[in-house]
């Protein structure tokens, strides 16, 4: 009878045993299942910010590491400008190789927009239809667009440049960089565009935050060659548009 109760005895304590270890394996199976899924969320979330950032943050740092060592951008009037030997000054610039003097040759000598304030240098795409957007997303991928139906420098008309233009914030990493630091111009900054061979220089005298239904500035007539270059704003975000103005300057 005793041996009878304790065989009862061990089995019962058997499967009670079984149950608690399966339930711990139940539980951990568990617990690793939503590590895993929150470890893939959790770097998912990190390379879609690294992805988005990675031009813009890239831009605001090298701007800061030139206004640091005090780098001037100077542009080149042909391509066969040879620039004067300037020796870096300062440990971390010589470590680093930064030079304090770089040419900006024009991407393009047909159609291209040199901005050495920011080291903005690109082609330029024209006659692009602002109104069609895979169109122009389409051009800035490949650099900035000349809005259809407005000048081309040396015609003493409106001139309108866009680029940095996005459809959802994720995707700000994938258009063209050359207008992110746009906000940092101030008046007097020069721009500097190339057509056809032929180097035309404009000084900004404004810029604007303004809606994005305000078209009117697309449309603008002048009396003087002008010059507007739009992006998007606030970064990575189609919310406002940036707009700086420039007039060209008097030869």
């Amino acid at each position: 009878m005793s041996y009878t109760k304790l065989k009862k005895r061990h089995l019962i304590r058997h499967h009670v045993v079984q149950q608690i270890h399966k339930i711990k394996t139940s539980e951990y199976v568990r617990v690793l299942i939503l590590r895993t899924i929150g470890n893939f969320l959790l770097f998912s979330s990190l390379f879609m910010i690294g992805r988005t950032f990675y031009k813009p943050l890239k831009e605001e740092v090298r701007y800061f590491i030139d206004t640091r060592f005090n780098k001037q951008y100077v542009v080149a009037d042909t391509i066969s400008f040879v620039p004067p030997e300037v020796e870096s000054k300062g440990f971390l610039a010589k470590a680093f190789k930064i030079k304090p003097i770089e040419v900006l040759t024009p991407e393009d000598p047909n159609f291209s927009i040199i901005i050495p304030r920011i080291g903005a240098n690109s082609r330029v795409l024209s006659n692009i239809d602002a109104s069609d957007e895979k169109i122009y997303l389409d051009a800035l991928n490949k650099g900035v667009a000349q809005a259809a139906g407005t000048a081309f420098p040396g015609e003493g008309g409106h001139i309108f440049l866009f680029a940095h233009s996005t459809d959802y914030f994720w995707n700000v990493g994938t258009y063209n960089a050359i207008f992110y630091l746009l906000y940092k111009l101030e008046k007097n900054d020069e721009i500097d565009l190339f057509y056809q061979g032929q180097r035309y220089v404009y000084k900004v005298v404004s810029k604007e935050i303004v809606n994005p239904d305000q078209v009117q500035y697309l449309t603008r007539k002048t009396n003087r060659e002008f010059l507007t270059l739009q992006t998007c704003w606030p970064l990575g975000t189609t919310l406002k548009r940036l707009l700086v103005f420039a007039v060209r300057e008097v030869e």
